[in-house]
């Protein structure tokens, strides 16, 4: 689905945000980013749907290099790609149901925006998506009056309503008590393995990541220095993330 060739990023301070990063992502797995903070992992993520342009390196996506394409194909593209943040980026005043809609948007008439006339066959996919996240009965219900765990239920409704098969998750519990964070991950997990979508997810707590994860990357000073099955993971790697390192200085 995804494949990452030398990637880098630096920004105009001079910082280096990625180093050579190489790798690839096959479907419907549940892929953890593991490193420190400061490390790197919030740029990947936003360099993949090219919100952030990186200096040089290949970005494919489903055999389209997001890196060369279009406008269009990089658009085209962009429907199929959700950002799921730390903060579910809601807007709070609207409901639940409203929130969902908006990664449909671009398809609809400005009249229809503009009075929230929505079509009764994307009501349907909203309300279908955030049954699918258990909300159901908070469909109508404005995203300022849910907790933290449901509005980030709400922003994986919405990838879902958009119609996204790859969700990029930036540290999406990293504000949820731990058992609201359980039951978010767990959601992405079911989405992987029941419904067949794709999951790449920034975490920090290496527990969740060994419970939830099919992989694991691990990012230190902007390199990738660990990919391996989640299985297969032990001390030796997790050190090797989260030691010290002289390249965090440059």
């Amino acid at each position: 689905m995804l494949q990452i060739t030398q990637l880098s990023k630096s920004y105009r301070s001079g910082a280096i945000a990625l180093r050579d990063i190489s790798f690839t992502i096959k479907p419907h797995s549940f892929t953890a980013i593991l490193g420190p903070s400061g490390a790197g992992k919030s740029t990947l993520l936003r360099c993949i749907p090219r919100l952030l342009q990186p200096d040089q390196g290949q970005i494919w996506f489903q055999g389209l290099n997001l890196t060369t394409c279009s406008t269009k194909e990089l658009r085209f593209c962009r429907r199929q790609i959700a950002l799921v943040a730390q903060q579910s980026n809601l807007v709070r005043r609207r409901s639940a149901l409203a929130n969902c809609l908006a990664g449909r948007l671009p398809e609809l008439s400005l009249w229809r925006c503009f009075l929230n006339q929505y079509p009764t066959s994307l009501l349907v996919e909203g309300l279908s998506a955030l049954n699918r996240v258990q909300l159901l009965d908070f469909a109508f219900q404005r995203a300022d009056q849910l907790s933290g765990g449901q509005q980030q239920r709400v922003a994986i409704a919405r990838a879902l309503t958009q119609g996204a098969g790859l969700i990029l998750a930036d540290e999406p519990v990293a504000s949820l008590d731990p058992n609201s964070a359980q039951v978010v991950l767990s959601l992405l997990r079911s989405l992987c393995q029941q419904e067949g979508l794709t999951v790449i997810c920034n975490l920090h707590q290496v527990e969740f990541a060994k419970q939830y994860s099919d992989r694991i990357l691990g990012i230190r000073a902007g390199r990738l220095v660990l990919d391996t099955p989640t299985d297969e993971l032990d001390e030796a790697d997790i050190n090797q993330i989260y030691r010290p390192s002289s390249l965090e200085k440059d």
